[in-house]
């Protein structure tokens, strides 16, 4: 060391300097890389980005490399700066005390500090360039990062401490998922991200949710009079009729309006040949979620299922459109103030049915009333209030007051909700 010259020890200490930062920076632009932001580019072929992938799928060998060279590389400055401050100062202890401050205050800012936040701001940038240095250097350090990995899982495998270091076979939970979703709205137009949301949430949600309870399915009875069963199916408004033997629960089969109408030419509709033409029913049951019903459709080519709880006890119905709808919304252009289940009044309130569905009024209405346990508003009134109400009471809930108008047979049949009233209490 004696024939360097000090502004060669310079020099060296700035390389080492500089090279320590590099590994830094390249550590935390690996951990910090945008997994399918990178998946892309392997896809669309970028060489850098299969390094990358590829130095990802052995994060030990990565990590290791990487600490070896960093601390090699921190040893090395250490020790020329004490060759330094001896040619400066000679033997003085407090001069190699003040050196040693100022190489670790150093190393901390512009080697670890400084290009950490860099990396971790830019992990792209910074990754991609340095896999191509990463590489080899993994090559070069191998054997001994083997030696020091082998301890090392020999230490954990003591302490029965498992590590999965294969990053391709870690899942990514549903609320993770909801979570980049959410994080993208930066990204996405407002509508295609509440649309994955909806997406997202097809795993929580069950065909119980959505459907269309039982008092309201569209149904023929196969043993009524033949003209009354052809006036019915006439004027039905549905593609897909369940058709039923004396009790509606005692489904026999789905009918298909477009295999009905040779049978509606003849004078007399053949209640046989109706028979012979009914699709088998298809079943499901009450606590199936959104998106395996949707692959079971898909699978079945089916669009339309009976939902049915343990005990086999028809609750309902579910369409292939009903499911949709969790996901793009209504496909009706109609208003929501102008259907039927909503009448918008003057004052800002809802006439509503009592059978609407809570996640229909959410979704239409913007409301936020709870979906913990009831389906229905009326269901979600009784729940309340523990008995059946009479016309003109009024209640409050999650805000929303509700005045219920009319009553039958031991259900809310009309109900009123007002706008949101803020609650003043502190």
């Amino acid at each position: 060391m004696d024939d360097i010259s000090l502004v060669s020890l310079f020099a060296i200490l700035l390389l080492l300097l500089v090279c320590s930062a590099f590994f830094s920076g390249s550590e935390t632009s690996m951990m910090a890389i945008n997994r399918y932001r990178l998946n892309s580019l392997v896809r669309k072929g970028s060489h850098s980005a299969k390094l990358v992938n590829r130095l990802l799928g052995k994060v030990d060998k990565l990590l290791g490399s990487i600490l070896l060279g960093n601390t090699l590389l921190n040893v090395a400055a250490a020790a020329v700066t004490n060759i330094i401050i001896l040619r400066l100062f000679g033997q003085n202890d407090w001069a190699i005390l003040a050196g040693t401050l100022t190489i670790t205050f150093i190393l901390l800012v512009f080697s670890e500090i400084m290009p950490k936040i860099i990396a971790a701001s830019f992990p792209e940038r910074v990754a991609l360039p340095a896999s191509y240095l990463l590489t080899p250097l993994i090559t070069l350090f191998h054997p001994v990062v083997s030696i020091a990995t082998a301890i090392v899982k020999g230490v954990l495998w003591l302490l029965r401490i498992r590590i999965e270091t294969d990053q391709s076979k870690q899942k990514v939970t549903l609320e993770e998922l909801r979570g980049l979703v959410l994080d993208s709205e930066h990204f996405l137009p407002r509508k295609h991200q509440k649309m994955l949301l909806n997406l997202v949430d097809l795993e929580r949600i069950t065909v119980n949710d959505v459907m269309i309870p039982r008092n309201q399915i569209e149904a023929l009875d196969i043993n009524t009079e033949a003209n009354e069963l052809r006036q019915q199916i006439i004027t039905c408004h549905h593609t897909l009729l369940p058709v039923y033997a004396d009790t509606p629960s005692n489904i026999i089969g789905i009918l298909h309006i477009k295999r009905v109408p040779a049978l509606l030419q003849e004078s007399a509709l053949d209640l046989t040949r109706l028979r012979e033409i009914l699709n088998e029913p298809y079943f499901i049951p009450s606590d199936t979620t959104l998106l395996k019903q949707l692959q079971q459709f898909q699978e079945r080519h089916s669009r339309l299922g009976l939902v049915v709880d343990e005990y086999g006890e028809l609750l309902g119905l579910v369409t292939l459109e009903n499911i949709l709808e969790e996901i793009v919304g209504e496909f009706t252009t109609q208003s929501p103030s102008q259907t039927g289940k909503f009448m918008r009044q003057e004052d800002g309130s809802f006439l509503l049915e009592g059978s609407s569905s809570l996640r229909e009024l959410n979704r239409k209405l913007g409301l936020h009333l709870p979906l913990d346990s009831a389906k229905t508003l009326n269901g979600l009134i009784l729940e309340h209030l523990e008995d059946i109400p009479e016309t003109g009471t009024s209640l409050k809930i999650a805000g929303y007051p509700i005045e219920i108008i009319q009553t039958q047979d031991r259900i809310v049949k009309v109900a009123r909700i007002f706008p949101a009233v803020p609650d003043n209490r502190h």
